[in-house]
């Protein structure tokens, strides 16, 4: 399965938008080439080379990389620069989002260690407050919310679409008329309020706020000293500004306000990241050699549970199987002006975390970026491959410009149309014009599309951070249909009365033509008849 920074399959699920707007977009990955493993690759210069030439043929504003080996760092550095301009290092503290989820399990995972919590026990058990409109939450356990096989799902319960809570507390109280999706345990669905529940239960069980405990007992522990778990957006550095990609370039952008507590809330740096990846690496144990957890702990967040069948998704983690036979353990991170991906060699001990400051689906940069480093610590000559947008964009641009074209000709043709069409029904001229509501309805559900395609709910004004390109399309295509549509209804109406006007002056004997600047008609002369009246009687 190719490395990715959205769902399985997703990539795949995107060409079907491309498809619906009527593009074949050529896949932009170049396949690296194979080479026997070099222990030598894996080296800090190496590691530059491939980051910094990726930059240079992207345009990624930024980036920042860590990768270990075993308990050894072996590089950690920053490139390019923030949204602000300020210059990007090791220490520079940036959003993971998702990356967050490994620290949260492992936190309960923890308390599960200490016998404080059950793992198969019911949520409920531990935090009363927990309750859902459909009463079989009461069978989801502290398991299945890690898992994330709990029934929660955003087609249920679409949480970027609501108002945004600001506390652990207030987040689990908004569930309480959230209906399930499917029985707890039967199917795998990613759902950000399963970490928040999950981020709630460490409060309540361990008497102390979520950050404080996450700082107590990982991150401290770990000497990552520069990271942190913030409740929402607007406490990331510079709020989270970051960029967007669209036709080839980037925009810098502010991020709205998400609640974050739990599910992506993990503020941290290159430096810190390194010291994250050798424990995952190295049984639970740190670079210094203190144990945070223990080996059974760390194998079992990397591995996903059966049943159900249905998921690679372990806690926190997802464990894949490769072409080759190797596998790899990976999460990925995605704000809106973010991109995060970590990933675990476990047959060779390297881990790889990559946070860049560009957003989701049309800059999948860190998963590009993720995907060359893997290759070189495979001994592998990676290639750089740009993301699929700064091709696609370029057909979607082509198609925006076709848009507006015809809706500009549709438009100065409306009234030739309007008398081509004018003798017609009205029921058939309905039927004509219903075409060019399509585009307008594409418009309206396109956010709905796209989450569909991706199992995941947003807004349209997410989406046109997501991927500007194809927002921008859909909406030339719907402006331009309805001022088509709008223009030949009006020309429709203005025939159709002159019609009925015309027909008006037939029935009250005005002569056709009359008043409307045309000769009038003679008046025909009745023939005179040549047939002789009959004698009378006289």
């Amino acid at each position: 399965m190719k490395l990715i920074t959205v769902p399985a399959g997703t990539r795949r699920k995107l060409a079907t938008v491309l498809a619906t707007l009527g593009i074949a977009v050529a896949g932009t990955a170049v396949p690296a080439s194979s080479a026997p493993r070099s222990a030598a690759v894996l080296e800090p210069a190496s590691i530059d080379r491939f980051v910094r030439d990726y930059l240079e043929q992207t345009r990624l504003p930024g980036a920042v990389v860590a990768v270990t080996e075993g308990d050894r760092v072996v590089h950690t550095a920053g490139y390019g620069h923030t949204a602000s301009g300020q210059a990007m290092t090791e220490r520079t503290r940036l959003p993971v989002a998702s990356l967050s989820k490994s620290m949260t399990a492992l936190a309960v995972m923890q308390l599960v260690e200490a016998g404080e919590v059950g793992l198969d026990q019911p949520v409920h058990h531990y935090l009363p407050e927990f309750t859902m409109a459909d009463r079989r939450y009461r069978e989801i356990t502290v398991r299945q919310l890690l898992t994330q096989t709990s029934g929660m799902a955003d087609s249920a319960y679409p949480d970027l679409t609501r108002a945004q809570p600001h506390t652990l507390a207030e987040a689990v109280a908004a569930m309480r008329d959230a209906p399930l999706a499917a029985a707890p345990g039967t199917r795998h669905r990613y759902h950000n309020p399963n970490y928040f529940v999950a981020a709630r239960l460490v409060e309540v069980v361990s008497g102390r706020s979520f950050a404080d405990h996450l700082s107590a007992e990982l991150f401290e522990p770990l000497r990552m000293t520069h990271t942190a778990s913030v409740d929402t957006t607007a406490e990331m550095p510079d709020r989270a500004r970051g960029h967007v990609r669209a036709y080839g370039t980037t925009f810098s952008r502010a991020h709205p306000r998400w609640f974050t507590a739990g599910g992506h809330g993990v503020v941290t740096t290159a430096a810190d990241l390194s010291q994250w990846l050798v424990v995952q690496n190295n049984q639970g144990v740190s670079a210094e050699g203190r144990r945070i957890a223990t080996a059974r702990t760390i194998e079992l967040t990397h591995t996903p549970p059966r049943p159900p069948k249905d998921t690679d998704y372990a806690m926190g983690w997802a464990r894949y199987r490769q072409d080759d036979g190797t596998e790899e353990i990976r999460h990925n991170g995605q704000l809106l002006t973010h991109n995060a991906m970590a990933t675990l060699l476990p047959e060779i001990g390297v881990g790889i975390a990559v946070v860049t400051n560009t957003g989701l689906i049309a800059g999948d940069d860190a998963a590009q970026i993720s995907l060359g480093l893997v290759d070189l610590a495979r001994g592998r000559s990676p290639e750089v491959a740009k993301p699929f947008s700064m091709t696609a964009d370029w057909f979607l641009l082509a198609l925006t410009l076709l848009a507006a074209g015809l809706g500009v000709r549709g438009v100065l043709r409306a009234p030739r149309w309007a008398r081509n069409t004018a003798r017609r029904a009205w029921g058939r001229t309905a039927l004509r014009l219903l075409p060019q509501t399509l585009p307008i309805l594409l418009v309206t559900q396109l956010a709905a599309l796209v989450g569909l395609l991706m199992n995941r709910s947003g807004t349209l004004a997410q989406t046109a951070y997501a991927w500007p390109a194809l927002v921008v399309c859909a909406a030339a295509g719907g402006l331009a249909s309805g001022a088509v549509l709008t223009a030949r209804t009006i020309a429709l109406f203005r025939c159709r009365r002159r019609a009925g006007h015309t027909a008006e002056g037939d029935e009250d004997g005005t002569p056709p033509g009359a008043g409307d600047g045309h000769r009038a008609a003679r008046p025909v002369r009745r023939p005179t008849s040549t047939t002789r009246p009959l004698p009378t009687d006289s």
